[in-house]
């Protein structure tokens, strides 16, 4: 089964010819070259592919994309606000080594305990916020300064020191 990485959404139609601003958490300026298609989930755990006709980086943190079939502003209005998803391994190609989005899959440890591993990252202004899941629930393990001790890339490992209690919380023990 194919893997998808939530990296963005579409937040503005730009133009009159369809072009869509895409907001994305890459971490570098992009033209997506390559990337033949991107997917909006449509259902539950069902991607529908979006091909690409073309794309240009604004930013580190937008670009303008252009999709097969969407020719005007009309068209292209109701692909407003839809989360935009990538095939784990065009995630891993079009992302940037020190983007948050780059720990996707990397296992959290704590004082020798392996907590689980990254599900999704939500980037907040102070701090970044992992979701993995532990002990059969959801948690929110918060990286930042004070968290954070080691990032293995080699291993894949996030080595943090975790406030007292917070684990607690999520298993009610």
């Amino acid at each position: 089964m194919q893997e998808y990485v939530k990296i963005g959404k579409l937040v503005a139609v730009h133009g009159l010819k369809g072009e869509l601003v895409l907001e994305h958490s890459l971490g570098k300026k992009t033209n997506l070259k390559g990337l033949k298609a991107f997917f909006i989930e449509s259902a539950p755990q069902r991607f529908l592919p979006y091909f690409l006709e073309s794309a240009t980086g604004k930013s580190d943190t937008e670009s303008l994309v252009k999709i097969e079939g969407i020719e005007t502003r009309e068209s292209a209005r109701p692909l407003m606000s839809r989360e935009i998803w990538f095939r784990k391994e065009d995630m891993a190609a079009f992302s940037s080594q020190s983007a948050p989005i780059s720990l996707l899959g990397f296992l959290i440890v704590h004082k020798q305990e392996n907590l689980g591993e990254v599900i999704e990252v939500i980037e907040q202004p102070h701090q970044v916020l992992c979701t993995i899941m532990y002990k059969g629930k959801e948690a929110f393990i918060p990286i930042h300064a004070e968290t954070l001790l080691k990032i293995d890339k080699r291993q894949k490992k996030l080595h943090v020191s975790l406030p007292d209690g917070l684990l607690e919380l999520y298993t009610g023990s």
